[in-house]
């Protein structure tokens, strides 16, 4: 390791608390532009030593000239005071975790000469990082043995090949291969971006002297269910059991995801969670006592959107319990407290991510801990008597704070983008509600132009989320930043409609299999509500959307409306041809279209072409594989063939979202450009 120089140290505020020097006046402040919001320090994955003093979180950094991202490792005291840089190298670090007795961190990163990520480990009391693992597949998610003598990780290996040698071979083989076919007997083929091999995910346990690693999961007949994120496995405080998701489903259109444990040593697997055949069971966490095992359950087949139930298991016994019975919220992110009386954790909770408490009992209801008043908190850790996650808003990104867990009062402990944010002139954020489709409550977020002047009439953004089972909370976009939009000159909302999370599942479910009509009434309906307002150009409206989103205004697009544009990003324009998405070989939750085309006909936006005249700027990237690119295609294409003003903006380099600096600056601008020339921005003289 080599400690950050004064001048990389500059990157952060030393802690929440240091003054910034010469704060802008409102003269002085700018109105923030995409450029800007790449200029951010992204702060995330923290991690809580285990005497609860000090945390380690990855900060982002991106250079816009090189399109090129670095991550490194920083160190805060959990009571205020500065900040250490741990790591200075030009790679990027990830899936950082501290040893039991607090000396060492474990972390993932591609250095030097590696082809793949490897696992390396930093003393926390000086020197460099040493790496410990060498292998041709590379190593994910680490996570320490209970003594501290080694890390069990996850690689994407070939089930059939025995040693590393033979894995690094076939690797060879295939990246210098002139046939590049591929070749399926059953779904799925894809992941968001990328098509699938025949490699399968495995746990191995490594010591940290270099030693070969040591197979948990081959050779036991089950994998581990993995494509990204956190480590999806958990080890048992003995250190002698690992729990982790199995894809029981042999066929390939009906996904199940139990949960198994194995023995640290290897052996047979054993399926605890057998009896849950239509949802998934994921997320293990065992209690530090070793008494229970807690975990995720869903159990309606073909549902994402369904509220995630936080189960606990007696380990003795194999008793359940569900802790959050009657809870009408989703339990999918918690932690134990260390001595096993709590768990912790966010949760989507009416367009705010809120902290509860878990009894492990079920003897209490789930309790709020955190108001949301002042934007949503993630990413919760638990350790000795401290609470940390990271905080964040519609107007700012996240940033690491501490969390009293009794009387929910939250204290900064990072200001990663403190000085920059001082420098923006934001618009005002409110939450409103309005009557929607039914008469039920919506509730939407109000993001309006910096001066804005209520005596004056401004145009209106209507942002349409994507999903649909994903709610707008109050969080920090860099993709879609209504800041920005506002900055332009808009009067920029978001709305949770029908469909949308953490206002209680029924809700979350109304839309389905009916995809379209009910979200497209909230959202007339929201247009309405703002129409009426004094300060709103009724004739000056326009409406976005990415996803579901991209879907439902391409619904609208073939309805009445009153919008004079939309901007349509990766659209789900055709429900036939969706058939091609990643996820589409599952079979259906309700019927297929060939045993009822009604839905489809009701519900594709493509079936009401014909009504099309509404000018549109369509934007789709070619790695697309969560709404294929056709879908954008067919959209533009079809818009031309009726002479309705349009344009495509295609990346060739982008997947679902746009994600590269300079491709995310050209997709503001070209946005920016249309919506302009369409719907004039600002007050009207």
């Amino acid at each position: 390791m080599r400690f950050g120089t004064l001048a990389r140290m500059g990157l952060l505020l030393t802690c929440a608390n240091a003054a910034i020097a010469n704060p802008a006046t409102a003269q002085d402040k700018k109105v923030m532009t995409a450029a800007d919001i790449w200029g951010m320090k992204r702060v995330s994955s923290p991690a809580l030593s285990p005497d609860a003093k000090s945390v380690v979180v990855s900060v982002s950094v991106f250079d816009l000239k090189t399109d090129k991202r670095s991550a490194d490792l920083w160190l805060f005291p959990v009571d205020g005071g500065p900040a250490r840089q741990l790591t200075t190298d030009p790679a990027a670090e990830a899936d950082a975790v501290w040893s039991p007795d607090g000396k060492y961190i474990a972390f993932t990163a591609r250095r030097d000469d590696d082809k793949a990520p490897q696992i390396y480990v930093l003393p926390m009391g000086g020197g460099e990082a040493k790496r410990v693992t060498t292998l041709p597949t590379g190593a994910r998610t680490p996570k320490w043995l209970p003594d501290g003598k080694g890390l069990v990780f996850m690689s994407r290996v070939w089930a059939d090949l025995p040693t590393w040698e033979d894995q690094a071979k076939r690797l060879k083989d295939r990246e210098e291969s002139k046939m590049t076919a591929r070749v399926w007997d059953k779904a799925p083929i894809a992941y968001f971006d990328h098509y699938l091999d025949d490699r399968e995910n495995h746990l191995y346990v490594t010591d940290l002297d270099g030693a070969t690693p040591r197979t948990i999961t081959l050779g036991s007949g089950v994998s581990v269910q993995y494509n990204e994120g956190s480590a999806p496995f958990d080890i048992s405080p003995d250190g002698k059991e690992v729990a982790f998701p199995v894809n029981v489903d042999k066929v390939g259109n009906r996904p199940n995801i139990d949960l198994f444990t194995i023995a640290v040593t290897g052996g047979a697997a054993t399926n605890i969670t057998p009896d849950n055949k239509t949802g998934p069971d994921n997320n293990p966490a065992y209690s530090p006592d070793g008494k229970s095992l807690a975990y995720n359950q869903r159990t309606i087949f073909g549902f994402y959107g369904e509220n995630a139930k936080l189960i606990v298991r007696d380990r003795a016994t194999g008793t359940t319990r569900n802790i959050t019975e009657g809870f009408d919220r989703s339990a999918n992110d918690f932690s134990w407290t260390d001595d096993s009386a709590a768990l912790y954790g966010a949760v989507d909770d009416a367009s705010v991510q809120r902290v509860y408490r878990y009894d492990p009992k079920g003897k209490e209801k789930p309790r709020r801990i955190t108001d949301g008043a002042t934007g949503d908190v993630t990413d919760v850790e638990v350790a000795g008597k401290a609470l940390v996650g990271l905080r964040q808003s519609i107007s700012a990104p996240a940033e690491l704070v501490a969390i009293d867990a009794k009387s929910g009062k939250i204290r900064d402990i990072s200001a990663a983008n403190a000085q920059a944010l001082a420098g923006f002139q934001m618009g005002k954020v409110e939450s409103v509600t309005y009557k929607g489709a039914n008469n039920a409550d919506i509730q939407m977020w109000v993001i309006y132009p910096p001066n804005f002047d209520p005596t004056k009439k401004y145009p209106a953004m209507m942002l349409v989320h994507g999903g649909p089972h994903n709610a707008i909370t109050d969080a920090f976009s860099y993709r879609w930043n209504a800041q920005v939009f506002a900055g332009w000159g808009y009067v920029v909302t978001w709305h949770n409609f029908h469909g949308s999370s953490g206002f209680g599942q029924a809700f979350t479910d109304s839309i389905n299999p009916e995809w379209g009509e009910v979200p497209y009434q909230d959202t007339i309906k929201a247009a309405e509500w703002l129409a009426a307002k004094p300060f709103i150009d009724k004739d000056r409206m326009l409406a976005a959307g990415a996803s579901y989103g991209g879907y439902l205004t391409s619904f609208i697009l073939g309805r009445e409306h009153p919008f004079k544009t939309l901007v349509i990003h990766a659209p789900v324009y055709n429900l036939y041809t969706q058939y091609a998405a990643d996820f589409s070989g599952s079979q259906a939750r309700f019927k297929e279209f060939w045993e009822d085309q009604s839905v489809i006909a009701r519900n594709s936006p493509h079936m009401q072409a014909g009504n099309f005249k509404t000018p549109s700027l369509i934007l789709h990237g070619e790695q697309d594989l969560r709404v294929p690119i056709n879908h954008g295609i067919e959209l533009f294409n079809t818009l031309q063939r009726r002479g309705v003003e349009s344009r495509l903006v295609y990346f060739p380099d982008e997947n679902h979202w746009v994600l590269k600096p300079q491709n995310s600056v050209f997709w503001y601008a070209e946005v920016e450009r249309w919506v302009k020339a369409q719907v004039k921005p600002g007050p009207a003289n």
